[in-house]
């Protein structure tokens, strides 16, 4: 399973959000480059970057970005207010090394659908669920599609796979949060990414257990220092114990 820490940046700081809240960011006051460069001495393979600022169509983290890109050295999955080819071109060409998208997906299926052919292995789509609802531009707005509509819609694209979110992961009760995700990843034959399920590296060590879970994003409990970056990649990547065999 791949883990990957995350950043969120909104006015080139790293942020965090309570339900998707747009509007109600927790500052943290870390410098974004060296907490990325942290994440590659941890030992993580990839990274996962939102740009807060393309979610709420205002603000430019562009230098900044880049500079991340340049600066870990690894894979970089990319999020944030993508609307169209043009974009998400420009940041493939940029190092990118795949690209999110959500309300594009949504709103222009076909189009998402002709990157992922044109890029295969480097679009992936984003499910982000409310109350059982599937959200778009930036989780603000209830879409008339259902989550299980979007992600058969995409079945057969060559996608990298599909970031289901939790937008209501904050609630007490994360069994239930899982069992979202989990329900969904059976409906799929793609790879999913699980977001809003890890506040312990228990939480890692249960992921591993479900179908279809490919890999998780932490971004929180590590600003927290809830979740230990190395411990946490230990218990992704252990091999699967050895199963019983019953006559």
């Amino acid at each position: 399973m791949i883990l990957y820490p995350t950043l969120e940046i909104l006015d080139g700081k790293c942020v965090t959000l309570t339900r998707g809240r747009l509007d109600e960011p927790v500052f943290w006051h870390v410098d974004p480059v060296e907490t990325a460069r942290r994440f590659v001495a941890a030992g993580a393979d990839w990274m996962h970057l939102t740009d807060m600022n393309g979610l709420r169509g205002a603000g430019d983290n562009d230098a900044l970005i880049e500079q991340i890109i340049r600066a870990v050295g690894i894979p970089v999955q990319l999020g944030g207010g993508f609307r169209g080819r043009e974009a998400v071109e420009r940041w493939i060409d940029k190092g990118a090394g795949r690209i999110v998208l959500g309300t594009m997906a949504v709103q222009n299926p076909e189009a998402v659908k002709a990157l992922a052919k044109y890029h295969p292995d480097q679009i992936v789509v984003a499910v982000d669920i409310y109350q059982g609802q599937l959200m778009t531009d930036g989780w603000r707005t209830a879409s008339a599609f259902g989550p299980g509509e979007l992600i058969a819609a995409f079945d057969g694209v060559p996608l990298a796979g599909i970031l289901i979110t939790d937008i209501d992961a904050d609630i007490e009760d994360s069994d239930g949060s899982l069992g979202v995700i989990s329900g969904l990843a059976a409906k799929t034959r793609h790879a999913v990414i699980a977001r809003g399920t890890v506040r312990t590296v228990d939480d890692v060590a249960r992921l591993r257990y479900i179908p279809n879970i490919d890999g998780t994003i932490i971004g929180r409990a590590l600003l927290s220092k809830d979740v230990d970056l190395g411990e946490a990649l230990a218990i992704a990547r252990a091999a699967p114990e050895a199963k019983a065999e019953f006559i």
